[in-house]
């Protein structure tokens, strides 16, 4: 028996159970892969989650391994680079980087040393609820398990595939998004910048991240994906991706062209940006399975932090979670989220349906050559510098 089961022990899931466990809370935490893990992620945190880190106890820790600071950012597209000073937030000025192999597990350690219970390699496989309490099934290697709480929260991501209900079903359109990220060493890329990278059918980012590996990250359009793998025959999708941004995109091909790959590229997909249930069927969701921007404009992680540290400050507000008090929470929570991430998520929509046209490489470099300040004040609006509330 727990207070709260957390399903997903990524960035959202394991900074809502240490919130929680701060709280004095017992917390579960479900997670299905062994850790370090691998994931296509932009690996970027704005410098205001490294406060919301620090609340947490997990700030030094991070800081210790993170990348270093970003101070500039830049449009890499069709022709030399654009740079702009990056926006200062209060608090830690500049954001980081962080390889999501390193960062899930010190998150995970820290949500266990605070008292929660980790089931790792396990699988959530069904959620049923009378009213009261939640009954959790859980399925691991060798046994099965029920662990039952009152508040049962989504932190599995919108890529997870399964038959709970807050899994997304299933779909495919030829203007489908496939995210693809890879690790380089030996990158020429300035270690205080993060461009934006836009190529036909395309868009992506990098960034320095920990390790002195460069993390490169970008999404490209499923049609498009076919037909380059169609024209570079043996290559794998990954291969096939690399070779197009580095013959389309002249900044991100000085930066990586000698580079070393370090390990091989991943791919994951479809992404599925825009706004959905935060709470429904009784359970709470954090994370891209409460809604998701289009990774243009690097805020998945700030979204994941920010999103499990709204709920649980909600959740707060209750000595006792019954039915009435979830579903008080629930809609505070929403309104909350909301109010932190709507902006973000409709620019970030905005850039990325003009960034994959045929023509957009040039028509955006033309502009951003004319108005260098718009990189700036890209990053404001998407939420860079923008701090959470101040609770009541």
């Amino acid at each position: 028996m727990y207070d709260a089961i957390v399903i997903g022990a990524g960035p959202s899931g394991s900074s809502m159970a240490l919130a929680l466990c701060g709280q004095g809370r017992a917390v579960a935490i479900i997670e299905r892969s062994e850790f370090p893990r691998r994931k296509v992620c932009g690996e970027f945190m704005s410098a205001v989650n490294l406060e919301l880190l620090d609340r947490l106890g997990a700030g030094a820790a991070i800081r210790a391994k993170a990348g270093p600071e970003v101070r500039r950012v830049a449009l890499f597209a069709s022709g030399p680079g654009i740079d702009a000073g990056m926006p200062r937030a209060a608090g830690d000025a500049f954001g980081r980087a962080l390889g999501r192999d390193v960062l899930d597990g010190i998150l995970l350690d820290a949500a266990r040393n605070a008292g929660a219970d980790v089931f790792q390699p396990c699988r959530a496989v069904k959620i049923i609820s009378d009213g009261e309490n939640a009954t959790v099934r859980i399925s691991g290697k060798d046994d099965e398990r029920v662990l039952v709480a009152p508040v049962v929260i989504a932190a599995h991501g919108s890529w997870e595939q399964g038959k709970l209900p807050t899994n997304l079903p299933k779909s495919s359109a030829p203007h489908d998004l496939f995210g693809f990220k890879a690790h380089f060493k030996g990158a020429s890329l300035a270690r205080d910048l993060m461009p934006l990278l836009v190529f036909p059918g395309g868009y992506g980012g990098m960034v320095w991240t920990d390790q002195d590996r460069m993390s490169l990250s970008c999404c490209i359009r499923r049609d498009v994906l076919a037909r380059l793998r169609e024209q570079s025959g043996a290559l794998s999708a990954g291969q096939a991706v690399h070779a197009h941004i580095v013959a389309s995109c002249p900044g991100a091909g000085s930066a990586i062209g000698s580079a070393a790959l370090d390990g091989e590229w991943l791919a994951a997909g479809p992404i599925r940006p825009g706004i959905r249930p935060r709470f429904a069927d009784d359970i709470f969701r954090v994370g891209n399975i409460a809604g998701e921007s289009h990774p243009i404009i690097a805020e998945g992680i700030s979204m994941a932090l920010q999103s499990g540290w709204l709920l649980a400050t909600e959740l707060a507000r209750f000595d006792r979670w019954d039915r009435e008090a979830r579903v008080a929470a629930g809609s505070r929570y929403s309104k909350a989220w909301n109010r932190q991430f709507a902006t973000r998520i409709r620019t970030a929509a905005v850039l990325a349906r003009i960034a994959v046209l045929p023509q957009s490489a040039a028509a955006m470099r033309a502009f951003v050559s004319w108005f260098p300040e718009s990189l700036a004040i890209g990053a404001r609006l998407s939420g860079k510098t923008k701090a959470l509330p101040v609770l009541r």
